[in-house]
């Protein structure tokens, strides 16, 4: 039994050079409308903004060091102090931090200790302060989108300065994220006010 075999013709210089030329041309399309990548650090993108800052005296180094980075940046900052490394009391620099941000004199605060803790409990019980402690730049930027967080505290004891200065940048430029979040916001305001109703804003407790 005889079996025909079809060959097929290869495809001439020409043609070759054509499919190669046309992989070429998608490739330096898609090459170009690619967003380029950067290993600049990270900058705050948000407007210029004030802000109060303060620490106590085992936050006050990352304090000074927060305090020039964000000038840098272009924002405006109210130094509560600490001004050294002698022992102080954290509630009373928390205090002023969140006192400022609370009577809107400041858009938002930042309070620094040894482990971002003790601090955040104080500027908590300032009516209208919603205080969270961040050791990344996901709960950074997660306080903020979900939880509106109007103060940031952060345990110099326990993060370096440079993730420090990554989380405050990441910190200012997320924006509050709204919608489904606002109601359980709210919810949170329902209770402080449950609790302060006729309190002074700003007064410790």
């Amino acid at each position: 039994m005889s079996v025909s075999v079809a060959i097929r013709a290869l495809p001439t210089e020409q043609e070759i050079r054509s499919v190669v030329a046309a992989v070429l041309a998608g490739l330096t399309v898609e090459t170009r409308s690619a967003p380029a990548l950067t290993a600049e650090p990270l900058r705050a993108a948000a407007p210029s903004a004030e802000l109060a800052v303060g620490a106590d005296h085992g936050g006050y180094r990352l304090k000074e060091r927060i305090v020039a980075a964000l000038r840098e940046d272009g924002h405006e900052v109210r130094d509560c102090g600490t001004h050294g490394t002698e022992a102080v009391d954290y509630p009373d620099f928390a205090h002023a931090v969140a006192r400022l941000v609370a009577e809107r004199e400041c858009d938002v605060g930042i309070v620094v200790d040894g482990a971002g803790i003790g601090s955040c409990m104080a500027a908590n019980k300032v009516p209208g302060i919603r205080a969270a402690t961040c050791w990344d730049v996901s709960s950074a930027r997660n306080s903020r989108e979900h939880n509106h967080a109007n103060v940031l505290a952060l345990g110099a004891g326990l993060i370096g300065e440079n993730l420090a200065l990554e989380i405050v940048r990441a910190w200012l430029e997320t924006p509050w994220g709204g919608d489904r979040h606002a109601r359980r916001v709210g919810l949170i305001g329902e209770i402080e006010r449950r609790y302060v109703a006729g309190a002074e804003v700003g007064a410790t407790r």
